[in-house]
């Protein structure tokens, strides 16, 4: 048996509760138990933080659903969730979209609505996260940078899992940014994304550097991971919503398996970019989130930056759930993305 620290949550979030039934069914004090393995068997009572916008504080309180849909139905509702959200980040962030192809792949080319672009010499490539087989971010990631640097961003519609297995988002992405290279330098792009997209940021990076190509300017890991060899405290604890929602018991078997065949090692340098050789990486600035199902998985990753003597930044947001950015509502998300741009700003002005 598995004897890493599991961490087993029938978690409760503290909000104004108005009945003497809703008193009576959610737990109202905090225990923890050891089992001889060492799993934590948890009750906790966890307030919201006072500290959080109004917007997020109700963001907070709505429930997520238990359910896990099919893949299939998974796509449907993420391609109709991601049109409606790209629309409302278009009406806040306004820009110009097309569909393009760039080296045999399919991209979203997002582009500033400025008659002529501030930053014409510069681009930003995002790899947008889904869990490697959806589209959750194409739009919603690569809208507000798009906007605020008044610069172009070309989102990669890589190959998704299972059908198209790693290495092959990985190759999309390289091929993509290779085309770029005939174009711009590499010190005027930058290579980001959210999710499995920051996951795929710091994998394309490594290939880069194996493969002796230039490496981008900056690079932007938001809310990712470095090891899909093992899970960890975060992912024992939260779900994609954060305190409400399905969370799995921990296996010990590796991380998004799906996303990978027993053909590639979990340890292997590219996939799980930990076991990599980082010194020389660009600077990178991280961001994720106190409930946040990768908070582990991104500060170990930023940890595994710094020790190879990199310039790694780290920003953990209180209370908030993964990827609350991709919500434009709030105005943490406003601050987050001032953040990622300011960052992407500077490095690439260098």
């Amino acid at each position: 048996m598995n004897n890493r620290p599991v961490f087993l949550l029938p978690l409760a979030l503290a909000v104004s509760v108005t009945t003497l039934h809703a008193q009576q069914s959610v737990p109202q004090t905090n225990t923890s138990t050891l089992d001889a393995d060492g799993n934590a068997h948890i009750t906790r009572v966890i307030p919201i933080p006072p500290s959080l916008s109004p917007q997020a504080q109700a963001a907070l309180r709505r429930s997520a659903s238990n359910d896990t849909p099919t893949l299939a139905l998974r796509r449907a509702g993420t391609d109709a969730w991601q049109a409606r959200a790209g629309e409302a980040s278009r009406k806040m962030y306004p820009v110009n979209i097309k569909e393009a192809t760039i080296a045999g792949v399919p991209v979203r080319d997002v582009t500033p609505i400025d008659a002529t672009p501030q930053h014409p010499d510069r681009v930003l490539i995002n790899v947008h996260g889904g869990g490697f087989n959806v589209d959750s971010g194409s739009l919603t990631e690569s809208i507000p940078m798009a906007n605020l640097l008044h610069t172009r961003v070309v989102a990669v519609l890589y190959r998704l899992a299972p059908e198209h297995p790693f290495p092959a988002a990985v190759e999309d992405t390289v091929a993509v940014y290779k085309e770029l290279l005939k174009t711009y330098k590499p010190s005027r792009i930058a290579l980001y994304g959210t999710s499995a997209g920051a996951i795929l940021t710091a994998e394309v990076a490594v290939k880069l550097k194996q493969l002796g190509m230039p490496l981008p300017g900056a690079l932007g890991i938001f809310s990712g991971l470095g090891d899909l060899s093992q899970s960890d405290d975060s992912q024992a604890m939260y779900s994609l919503h954060g305190l409400t929602g399905a969370v799995e018991i921990p296996d010990g078997k590796p991380h998004d398996v799906y996303y990978f065949t027993s053909s590639t090692s979990p340890k292997d340098p590219v996939l799980s970019p930990v076991y990599a050789d980082l010194h020389g990486m660009p600077p990178a600035l991280f961001i994720t989130s106190g409930r946040d199902v990768l908070l582990s998985g991104t500060t170990i990753l930023h940890r595994a930056f710094l020790q190879s003597g990199d310039d790694a930044r780290l920003v953990v947001f209180e209370g908030l759930p993964h990827a609350f950015w991709n919500d434009v509502s709030l105005p943490e998300t406003k601050e987050a993305y001032g953040m990622m741009a300011n960052f992407f700003e500077q490095q690439l002005s260098r």
